[in-house]
């Protein structure tokens, strides 16, 4: 099952690749909300990331793309949002088996890290793949359980 709607956004660092998926997944018929980053100057990826998490768990659209210069930020940043699963992938097996077995709802790529063209077959492969569920559901759900526990 494919997911239509997706958000995408970025830092400085992602901002090209971010602009080239955006169009890759219009293209294919895609409904692509872009949260920003809207150039190459310098910003803060945590901002990004926290606005395009907060946009997934209100429903603003199924799965999300988010791009900095290694992935790794932006995976950080957006996985303190209470719902989401953010991966930060550079291969195919990383993008499937995230989806798969993780439920991941958010794609972190590294611009310095991948091209265009790597980039777009992990996307591709990320919001084309389904959750598997199964014991899986059991393991996202104590994530999930993580993610409620009082201090």
């Amino acid at each position: 099952m494919e997911n239509k709607k997706l958000a995408i956004a970025s830092d400085h660092a992602g901002y090209g690749l971010k602009n080239f998926l955006a169009d890759h997944f219009r293209k294919l018929g895609y409904e692509v909300t872009d949260l920003g980053t809207d150039s190459e100057k310098s910003c803060d990826y945590p901002v990004f990331a926290e606005k395009l998490a907060d946009f997934i768990i209100s429903g603003g659209a199924d799965l999300g793309i988010l791009c900095c210069g290694t992935g790794i930020g932006m995976s950080i940043a957006a996985n303190k949002v209470p719902g989401i699963r953010a991966a930060a992938c550079s291969d195919t097996f990383s993008a499937k088996y995230t989806r798969l077995h993780n439920d991941a709802n958010v794609l972190c790529l590294g611009a310095r890290v991948v091209g265009e063209g790597l980039a777009a077959e992990l996307a591709d492969i990320f919001v084309t793949t389904g959750f598997e569920g199964g014991k899986h559901a059991r393991r996202v759900g104590l994530i999930t359980g993580i993610e409620k526990r009082e201090k």
